[in-house]
């Protein structure tokens, strides 16, 4: 047997501290959030609850495909849920059934899955009077998160404005940006000027196809923003022949998320990475998230988390994941109230401190009203 079939076959050290919770289950609701973001766009997504024995499980499907999400809710309930379980009898009952029957591909459908896996994890926790961390014999730490936005507006032009008002507000910030093609050696020097230090991630987005975010390799970018910030992590780069040479002796910073979506797509890697961005959504299952801390941890690679504009629980759950996982990275899962097109005040810093609930798999944000 392959190592590969053998993973798929076998649950991970961790996925067996939760696969044989009972759960019970007398059916789900469905529930829509929308924010207009700072990136200046619609954000939707779909809040999945899960009831059952009196208690309700949350997860959030956080898809980016607004359509989707405006047909799932409008379907409702439509799936078989209901009945007696163990956590992982649940997940493979969703995997036999599909849970995005007539979605755009497994990549939506490991979205939608993992919203249920995380109501499935939080229901069971909370019929078990357990918490996450309880069950999993690690304690919650504080965690440190860095800020994700983008530099261009919707003229689509980058401009240093929105780093310059956001440190203003909240000094002590540390931030993941999104290079793009109109960054010049202009704009690059009042970058460093105004955050010489602060810039912990840069997500060149490279393996994004067919959405807004798309970008084409640039070397000259590659290299102007790998030497301003030398100790910046080098997120998703591209694999062109005119970008690679750049990459050289560097390797040791590359990071890998949106290619990432088991195990084996990381042990097929040409080079082992030494850090990845760790995102659930990407995963789909429970099982496969876990198999994926347990490699991580096995092959010495540094882990650190991601979101996709949680408006509900799945930002906290993230938060919480981060706190057991990998709690001082540079997580890109600040708090909800950076999210919105104007900035709040009063939003908590970094490292945010540990908000777990006593029960479940939830996380209290301190940004929003319990």
């Amino acid at each position: 047997m392959s190592d590969a079939a053998r993973r798929r076959r076998e649950p991970s050290p961790t996925y067996r501290l939760l696969a044989d919770l009972p759960l019970k289950v007398a059916g789900y609701r469905l529930e829509g959030c929308a924010l207009d973001t700072s990136s200046g766009w619609e954000r939707l997504t779909t809040l999945i609850r899960l009831d059952g024995a009196g208690f309700t499980g949350a997860g959030e499907d956080v898809w980016t495909d607004n359509d989707d999400h405006r047909r799932f809710q409008a379907a409702g309930p439509v799936l078989d849920l209901a009945g007696t379980w163990t956590l992982d009898g649940f997940s493979r009952h969703l995997e036999a059934i599909g849970v995005f029957p007539d979605g755009p591909g497994p990549i939506a459908s490991g979205f939608r899955r993992w919203a249920f896996e995380a109501a499935a994890l939080d229901l069971a926790l909370r019929q078990a009077g357990r918490s996450l961390g309880a069950a999993l014999g690690r304690r919650p730490a504080p965690v440190r998160w860095v800020l994700s936005i983008r530099l261009a507006g919707p003229d689509q032009v980058s401009s240093v404005d929105p780093i310059r008002e956001r440190l203003r507000m909240y000094p002590g910030l540390h931030f993941k940006l999104d290079p793009v093609a109109d960054w010049d050696a202009r704009l690059i020097a009042e970058l460093r000027a105004i955050a010489p230090d602060r810039v912990d991630v840069l997500d060149f987005k490279a393996h994004y196809h067919g959405t807004s975010v798309d970008t084409a390799p640039d070397a000259g970018l590659y290299a102007r923003c790998i030497e301003a910030w030398p100790e910046a992590i080098i997120e998703d780069p591209a694999l062109d022949l005119t970008v690679v040479p750049v990459l050289a002796d560097r390797w040791d910073r590359v990071s890998w998320d949106a290619p990432i979506h088991s195990v084996g797509d990381v042990a097929a890697l040409d080079r082992l990475p030494r850090v990845l961005n760790i995102k659930p959504a990407r995963f789909g299952s429970l099982r496969e998230l876990c198999a994926m801390y347990d490699y991580c941890a096995d092959h010495d690679i540094a882990m650190y988390g991601g979101g996709f504009f949680e408006l509900g629980p799945g930002r906290g759950q993230l938060q919480y994941l981060a706190s057991l996982f990998h709690p001082d990275g540079p997580n890109d899962v600040g708090p909800r109230g950076f999210h919105g097109t104007r900035l709040q005040s009063g939003l908590p810093g970094t490292p945010l401190p540990v908000a777990a609930e006593p029960s479940g798999f939830a996380w209290h944000d301190p940004s929003q009203p319990q």
